[in-house]
């Protein structure tokens, strides 16, 4: 199938892609896709204001109708679940299976958000004073800025529209100038379902094209309240410095440098299974990607050998080709960070495993490359980094104390992973003194996660949440109410101000 027929059958058609600068190219093999309009500074103001208009209306429809509009996006995206997956995979290099596992996300966070639409649940609060009683009511925070990265093109923003719609606010999504394609085309069922609905004010989503100077603008603007951006830690960093200096908030998903433990007492076949997948899938190009792996001394001649025969055989190609696990790099500057992290490792004396160029039947371009197992004795420098390719750093460890502060020495604290069958050191791992994520996961990679589970990290990952779980109170603000039924005014406390 011809990328222009993926392209329409995604809903996009080819007067959209020939009329502006922004240049969308598939890592397939490098060719363009398409020209996109990019919002001047003044098109994003608009944007903004039409939004904070949008929220006015949207605020006050209940709870329950606004997740009916989520219900009916949920079922526009399931008839295009096959097109946006091929979409997925054509402009972000996912393998297919992948692709359309992205898609399904979308829709399970629809799912979700639905089911939460009945259950912005506040407390009751009992009061010291007579005839007194207090509530802790939510509401609808305001327009909200959604900053998502290239590797997760729709699920991410899915995440956090959903939910966001549900809870009273208003969208403006900035997606990574890597993938403006699927956000169009996702963002376009949107906007059918929001013509559809009576309810939903003119404004109510917005898109925004553009690079770095749309999201500082985002950041800086006070009409926005909320700004949830995902991406490396120094975009966060920016980010969060611009949002705190106006008392806005961010939410921020950043990196990750995600370590799993292989005990002596782990299952190896499964390890190996969920190792592989972790390490090369979306070819290391995820967040929770595993890129450290801390081996027992007495496994791991046990281990490796299994591993090497792994990477040296996983199919390298065309993610549109069915048997294809690992597509290509994004671009040309992941495939230069990948190559020089391997220098620097074997200059200091690593063994490595792969790593090498990889050029599949059919394509002359695009940025391919043999996932990587970098043998080392103990961390040094880089392996502390997140490289954002399939890397996989391996150590030995001697005891269990050893292997956890291995673990957590890095700055991010985004996922993690235990081998093990044996029940002390699981229950050690995911307590207090284990993993300082905030994903721990036993006997299952850290790469992935699933939406009833609030997802994100400590440390440099930022500290937010999306998805699952209460992730839902980031997108509202809170309200302490007292209300006196009696004719007397008490203070509390006991305190006495009698004016007579």
């Amino acid at each position: 199938m011809s990328y222009a027929t993926l392209l329409s059958a995604a809903g996009l058609s080819a007067e959209q892609l020939r009329q502006g600068t922004l240049v969308a190219r598939t890592p397939i093999d490098g060719s363009e896709l398409g020209r996109l309009v990019m919002d001047s500074p003044e098109q994003i103001e608009a944007k903004i204001q039409a939004a904070s208009l949008a929220f006015r209306q949207w605020r006050t429809v209940p709870a329950p109708a606004r997740g009916e509009l989520v219900r009916n996006f949920a079922e526009r995206v399931r008839l295009h679940k096959d097109a946006l997956g091929a979409l997925i995979s054509l402009e972000a290099g996912k393998i297919r299976s992948e692709g359309l596992g992205e898609v399904q996300e979308v829709i399970d966070i629809c799912d979700f958000a639905i089911g939460l639409s009945r259950q912005l649940y506040g407390l009751t609060i009992a009061s010291e004073r007579a005839r007194h009683h207090m509530l802790e009511r939510w509401h609808p925070l305001g327009p909200v800025a959604i900053i998502s990265a290239f590797n997760f093109p729709m699920a991410v923003w899915a995440w956090n529209a959903t939910l966001a719609l549900v809870c009273g606010d208003a969208l403006l999504w900035k997606p990574s100038d890597k993938t403006p394609l699927c956000a169009l085309a996702l963002h376009q069922l949107l906007e059918q379902t929001l013509a559809a609905h009576s309810e939903a004010p003119k404004g109510l989503s917005q898109l925004i094209q553009g690079g770095r100077a749309a999201g500082e603008q985002l950041a800086a603007h006070p009409a926005i309240p909320l700004i949830s951006a995902t991406g490396s830690t120094a975009m966060g960093r920016a980010v969060g410095l611009a949002t705190a200096a106006r008392f806005g908030r961010s939410l921020l998903e950043l990196g990750g440098n995600n370590a799993a433990i292989v005990s002596p007492a782990a299952d190896l076949a499964l390890s190996a299974r969920a190792i592989v997948f972790a390490a090369a899938g979306t070819a290391g190009q995820r967040c929770t990607s595993l890129r450290r792996l801390i081996v027992h001394h007495t496994t791991y001649d046990k281990l490796l050998p299994t591993l090497q025969r792994a990477y040296t055989s996983l199919p390298v190609g065309n993610p549109l080709d069915a048997g294809t696990l690992v597509g290509p790099l994004v671009d040309e500057a992941a495939y230069t960070r990948m190559q020089s992290a391997l220098a620097i490792a074997r200059k200091a004396g690593a063994r490595i495993t792969g790593g090498e160029a990889v050029r599949p039947p059919g394509l002359a371009g695009g940025h391919y490359v043999r996932p990587a197992l970098v043998e080392l004795p103990a961390p040094i420098d880089i392996s502390r980094q997140e490289t954002f390719a399939p890397i996989l750093y391996v150590f030995p460890y001697d005891n269990f104390e050893h292997a956890i502060a291995m673990q957590n020495e890095v700055s991010h604290g985004l996922s993690s992973a235990l081998f093990t069958n044996h029940l002390l050191e699981a229950e050690t791992f995911l307590s207090s003194e284990g993993s300082d994520c905030g994903i721990a996961n036993i006997n299952a990679g850290p790469s992935g996660a699933e939406i009833g589970g609030a997802f994100g990290g400590e440390k440099e990952t930022g500290g937010g949440r999306e998805s699952g779980s209460d992730a839902w109170k980031a997108y509202m603000r809170r309200q302490t109410q007292t209300v006196n039924y009696s004719p007397r005014l008490a203070l509390a406390q006991g305190v006495k101000f009698d004016i007579g």
